[in-house]
């Protein structure tokens, strides 16, 4: 028996998430005393995955696979699941791979569950751990079947290197005909992405226009942050709704989410709970945010963002200085 990890690209490299779930994969294959196989499509930096203890990395290399779909990518995995005699499938936490997660364990009648954040309990019963209730509580949860699914949280186990030296085996698969077709792909581009962040600069109706949003973006830049925002600012035109985060928006697990300017409504609330720490800045000493947060700053961000940009940047300044000598 193996463990097997989707091994998560984008435009030909693979993701920060994927580390994280080979990291968690080969912990678990150790517990099993089994393998770990690693698969990833149209990658070119496959080999990176040894790094994380891969046994053996099967990659799939085809035109029809440049763009995910969810049922084309599930029979691939399933060939893997078969060929490779697999008793737990691990997937990160991105839309895709928890979209994977469901179609993948209807086609194999097994067991899926996600949000899980750390080793299993017991694995005879085979037991997780899991976040629930919009990360406001955890459950142990039994999976039963012979094949297991799991979807770990984002930044919930870390990367943990642990060389290997598998081997790269390419995989020829029984292509499956799909009336499904991606026509367009719309991705931000040149910036950190809110999915790979570690750090997440957000803002909410506190800047009082798009044109302050500068700031924001300066501060991001500065902290190598992804950039995002509250409901109310994408609905009224101010930052695109690829930005906007929260329960109705892009979930948030970085290592450290700034929230400048947002009341902290429970809906906004609930989608970055998992975040790790929490740093509010807002000039009103009631807002509900500052009862979430584990640092909290009260002042105008008109003042606070640019002294704080400056601070940082003469941090960053002494860093590069102190390296050289």
């Amino acid at each position: 028996m193996s463990v097997l990890v989707y091994s998560e690209s984008e435009n030909g490299k693979l993701k920060k998430s994927s580390f994280e779930t080979a990291s968690y994969g080969k912990a678990l294959a150790e517990k099993l005393g089994s393998k770990l196989i690693c698969a990833s499509f149209n990658c070119s930096d496959s080999e990176l995955l040894n790094q994380y203890g891969a046994d053996k990395i099967v990659h799939v290399e085809n035109s029809s696979l440049k763009e995910f779909t969810a049922k084309t990518y599930s029979h691939v995995l399933s060939q893997v699941i078969e060929n490779e005699n697999v008793s737990v499938v691990i997937l990160s936490s991105s839309a895709d791979a928890k979209y994977l997660g469901a179609y993948l364990a209807g086609i194999t009648d097994s067991s899926y569950v996600s949000n899980v954040v750390e080793l299993p309990e017991s694995l005879n019963p085979f037991i997780v751990r899991r976040s629930c209730f919009t990360n406001k509580a955890f459950s142990s949860t039994e999976i039963n079947g012979d094949l297991k699914i799991i979807s770990i949280s984002s930044n919930s186990y870390g990367l943990k290197e642990n060389n290997g030296d598998g081997i790269i085996e390419n995989l020829d698969f029984d292509e499956v005909s799909t009336t499904f077709k991606v026509s367009n792909v719309e991705k931000q581009s040149g910036k950190v992405t809110i999915a790979d962040a570690d750090i997440v600069v957000s803002a909410g109706r506190g800047l009082k226009g798009p044109e302050n949003w500068h700031m924001i973006e300066e501060l991001a830049d500065v902290l190598g942050a992804a950039t995002a925002c509250s409901k109310p600012v994408s609905d009224m035109g101010w930052r695109p709704h690829s930005e906007h985060v929260g329960q109705t928006g892009k979930p948030v697990a970085s290592n450290l989410y700034i929230a400048i300017g947002i009341s902290g409504a429970i809906q906004h609330l609930a989608g970055i709970n998992s975040s790790k720490v929490k740093v509010v800045i807002n000039s009103d000493p009631e807002a509900p945010f500052f009862k979430a947060a584990d640092y909290g700053v009260v002042g105008d961000a008109f003042d606070v963002i640019p002294e704080l940009i400056n601070k940082l940047k003469a941090c960053l300044l002494y860093t590069s200085d102190a390296a050289d000598e």
